[in-house]
């Protein structure tokens, strides 16, 4: 009965969470005859249940410290539910007993021998413990009986810690009178009389008589002993501890030996091990997050963001991936407040429904920007610690250029912030290092190979690129690609022809067609354009070249858009860095770098878990430029962010600078690769940013603001809604509903205020609200949050701008007229080339990305509003074919900032005596 239950319990487990198995492992030492007739039994009986069951077998020569490696691995193997160790321990070896037992992990222990479950039973914590597998048994069959034992006098046999001890407190604590015997116990027999309920284990055969027990009694007896018997082919036979011939004649309810306890005894293995599964479920699954929220202190006028993020004291960043139902095994702790997520989570929930999918976005901001990230925070803020929601933040890392030249830190701002915000802002677990090695071994390989293809023959080359190991020449794989991709169907290097040596050696690299830059994570003016080769080893060959800031390398971009380890090195072999003087586009596979770029971003790929001033999660991961990159955090981020939050959660990303940028490429470039649906646009407007739309003066960072500024104007206010207007229109294009969140500032109005709001209202935004999260963290963002939820319950119609398939130059067209408010488009000579020479590589499928100036709709950063009727220039058009995509250079723009006459760096410090960071950003 109990098999036929626990079937049917796993069938119904596996119908309701495709791809989960129940799981047990059995960890064995040695080689004994009972035991692995015990193990074949269990393993039998799982099978027939649909539990995977996993027998682990070690020789007798392992030691304690074998067994406890194993026992760690098993601990923390989310595929294991419950796992026991096989007793006794067949080593030669001395082990522990009790320390081995107490190594394996309570909430796994389905045999209940650890301390912690031994106490716990013993203390009455039934439900909150595992109980041994043979009094567990015996209560079974004791219930069974239909009998109540609530009342009876029970009398137990025997006091081990398997079975004699727990039973005892088990009976006890369903209210059985317990007498505990053992074979010290002088009145034995009188003892055993007075027993309603009688359990014996106490390892002697037959030891006691049927005339002892009482009339009626219920006898369970634990035992199995061998004794001589002639008849019996082996010439033994099993017997119980109670004489079974003349017991029976006395007991209401007697079981056999064998087969009585024993079977039971693997029915409860397998019960605990369904039971431990059902609480793993509960547990981790998405949609039943059981979260501690931080309370914020908060105080007026409000303190620097330095100040507010070191009051604050975070969780350990543990306790938020158990929070958010993230497994032990999937996180890799880089100390106290940050971790990495491993992918094997986005795995283990590929069948989990995906939550709701929100993008903060922005009206053009004034140089100071508006207060993306801040609201972006601010709405998981109110979404989380004060609606009670399942939401995750995914932000983007920031660049440590920024940091210390003019911008800042990009962490939020005020009670709304991703934090410890020195963590955020600077190294953070080094993704962006990562980013620089490997794009700087791609800078180095190809001038390196533009160097030894000057200086040796056909031969020479071919002999190092293709070395004699031992009189042996082997390809490696990424050199049978190359040889593929030039048809050529060989694997033994001495059969190429001088022919095929040819043109295997030579990439032939147009050193005028480089595109691939050095690059460095800090702002440098004066690497915008070197020279480089200058030494008298390189022979004379130099060339002018650049670096640019680490965010804009095509790795950020690939890092950004990947999906998985395979996609990731699938695009880092596809980036072009050239073209042959044939014309022909030279990639990182064809330089040989793809296996060690892949190795040096083999970490950088795993998202980077945070949390909020309120303790909500984040995830902080990808910084790609938000102009000739498409500016978003990494799909990998919010696709497991996705998975945990449940159907009925949040995910809050946010894209770079204005929508008619950074919002653009969420969903032509970002969508389109991830295939994830939005459900909801914010969009976050400033009546600051909207007044200078209307015509206010110029907005300079470090310089105070006008007086237009600071006091009220609703015409020139009302002008400027222009601008927004316009970017609802683009956000609704999407066909996705638009919230604005109307960011408050202390100067502005309440007319002000609710101008903007029925503006936006009038425009069609589907809700606009006031929100002062800044100063309040969630409970300032309360309405905005409400409204999101309101949203993302309407119909969405998602759908593209534009088809990948029409022509190069019809893309940006529709960009430039549909987004940007231009008449048309004009191609200067150079961008025309590059769309016949990316047509002819092959390319022209690809998404657009468009790089221009993010302050303004058009190509003029002076011209504030909606303008019209203006043509667009495209000086130039680039490949980020690893990326994906396209990006024309709409003007002049620099990919290497450069520092101000005052740095940030000037309020930079670090305590001597705390350690503490100070005066950052």
């Amino acid at each position: 009965q109990v098999r036929e239950r626990l079937k049917q319990q796993v069938a119904e487990m596996k119908q309701k969470f495709p791809g989960f198995t129940p799981g047990l492992a059995i960890l064995q030492v040695g080689n004994r005859d009972d035991s692995n007739l015990y193990i074949k039994v269990k393993l039998k009986t799982a099978a027939e249940i649909g539990i995977s069951a996993n027998h682990i077998k070690l020789p007798n020569t392992a030691t304690e410290a074998d067994v406890l490696k194993h026992i760690d691995a098993l601990n923390g193997d989310p595929a294991v539910h419950g796992f026991i160790v096989q007793l006794p321990l067949d080593s030669n070896k001395p082990i522990n007993t009790e320390k081995i037992t107490n190594a394996v992990a309570p909430e796994k222990d389905v045999d209940g021998l650890s301390s912690i479950n031994a106490g716990k039973l013993s203390r009455g914590d039934l439900g909150d413990c595992f109980i041994p597998c043979t009094p567990k048994g015996c209560m079974e069959l004791i219930r069974q009986t239909g009998i109540q034992i609530a009342g009876k006098r029970a009398v137990v046999v025997g006091r081990s810690k398997i079975v004699g001890a727990p039973m005892h407190d088990l009976l006890l604590w369903n209210h059985a009178t317990v007498t505990t015997c053992h074979s010290k116990t002088s009145t034995l027999a009188e003892e055993v009389g007075k027993a309603d309920i009688l359990v014996v284990a106490a390892g002697k055969a037959e030891m006691v008589k049927g005339e002892w027990i009482k009339p009626g009694a219920i006898v369970i007896d634990c035992g199995i002993n061998h004794v001589p018997d002639s008849t019996k082919a082996s010439g033994k036979r099993v017997v119980g501890d109670v004489a079974y011939s003349t017991a029976k004649e006395k007991a209401s309810y007697i079981t056999p030996v064998p087969g009585g306890v024993g079977p039971m005894t693997v029915a409860m293995l397998m019960q605990s091990t369904v039971e431990s599964a059902q609480r793993f479920l509960e547990k981790f699954q998405p949609g039943k997050w059981n979260i501690q929220y931080n309370q914020l202190t908060l105080k007026m006028p409000v303190p620097s963001d330095i100040e507010i993020s070191q009051s604050c004291i975070p969780k350990p960043i543990d306790q938020v991936a158990r929070e958010a139902g993230l497994l032990p095994d999937e996180v890799e702790l880089y100390g106290q407040t940050k971790a990495k997520v491993h992918l094997s989570a986005l795995k283990r929930l590929k069948n989990q429904p995906d939550g709701k999918y929100v993008v903060v976005t922005g009206i053009t901001p004034t140089p100071l920007g508006e207060g993306k990230s801040t609201t972006t925070v601010g709405l998981v803020q109110a979404l989380g610690a004060h609606l009670h929601q399942n939401v995750f933040a995914c932000v983007r890392q920031p660049s440590q250029g920024p940091t210390f030249g003019i911008k800042g830190g990009a962490a939020g701002g005020g009670y709304c912030q991703v934090v410890p915000m020195e963590e955020f802002n600077l190294h953070l677990t080094g993704d962006i290092h990562a980013i620089t090695a490997a794009n700087n071994l791609v800078a180095a390989a190809v001038d390196a190979r533009i160097f030894h293809e000057l200086t040796q023959t056909d031969q020479a080359l071919y002999n190092r690129l293709v070395p004699s190991v031992s009189g042996v020449r082997k390809f490696s794989n990424i050199q049978i690609r190359r040889l593929q991709k030039l048809s050529i169907n060989k694997t033994d290097p001495t059969a190429l022809t001088k022919e095929e040596i040819n043109l295997f050696v030579r990439l032939d690299i147009d050193p005028d067609t480089i595109t691939w830059q050095r690059v460095l994570d800090t702002n440098d003016r004066f690497l915008r354009k070197i020279t480089i080769g200058q030494s008298v080893t390189e022979k004379g060959f130099s060339r002018t070249a650049q670096f640019d800031i680490t965010v804009s390398s095509e790795i950020m971009a690939v890092l950004a858009l990947s999906d998985g380890l395979d996609d990731m090195k699938e695009r880092l072999g596809r980036m072009v860095v050239a073209s042959s003087k044939k014309g022909e586009p030279v990639t990182t596979d064809d330089l040989g770098v793809t296996g060690a770029l892949a190795v040096l971003m083999k970490d950088a790929i795993k998202p980077n878990l945070m949390q909020t001033l309120e303790g909500t999660p984040v995830f902080v991961h990808a910084g790609p430029f938000a102009n000739i990159a498409h500016g978003n955090s990494s799909v990998l981020a919010d696709k497991i962010a996705l998975k945990l939050v449940g159907k009925e959660g949040f995910v809050v990303t946010e894209a770079g600078f204005g929508a008619d940028i950074g919002m653009e490429k969420f969903f032509n470039i970002k969508c389109r690769y991830s295939g994830l649906r939005p459900h909801v646009v914010v969009l976050v407007a400033t009546v600051r940013a909207l007044k200078m739309h209307g015509g206010g003066p110029a907005v300079t960072a470090g310089v105070p603001l006008p007086k237009e500024y600071m006091e009220e104007n609703l015409q020139l206010l009302a002008n400027g809604c222009s601008n927004l207007n316009k970017q609802i229109q683009n956000a609704r294009m999407f066909g996705v509903p638009v919230v604005v969140a109307v960011n408050a500032f202390k100067t502005d109005t309440e007319a002000e205020l609710a101008l903007v709001v029925r503006q936006a209202k009038e425009a069609g935004a589907f809700d606009a609200v006031e929100c002062t999260h800044w100063a309040e963290g969630g409970k300032g963002a309360l309405a905005l949050a409400e409204a999101v939820q309101r949203a993302s319950q309407t119909p969405s119609d998602f759908r593209f701008l534009y088809n990948v398939e029409l022509p190069i130059i019809e893309k940006i067209r529709l960009i430039a007229q549909q987004i940007y408010g231009a008449s048309d488009i004009e191609l200067l000579p150079e961008a025309q080339e590059k769309v016949t020479l990316y047509t002819k590589q092959g390319f022209g499928n690809l998404p657009i990305c468009m790089a221009k100036t993010h302050l303004s709709l058009s190509h003029d950063p002076e011209q504030k509003g909606a303008p019209t009727g203006f043509i667009l220039p495209i000086r130039d058009i680039r490949a980020s074919v690893g990326a994906g995509f396209l990006y024309p250079l709409v003007g002049t723009m620099s990919t290497m900032p450069g520092l101000p006459t005052r740095p940030c760096f000037y309020d930079i410090d670090l305590d001597p005596v705390s350690g503490e960071v100070t005066g950052l950003f």
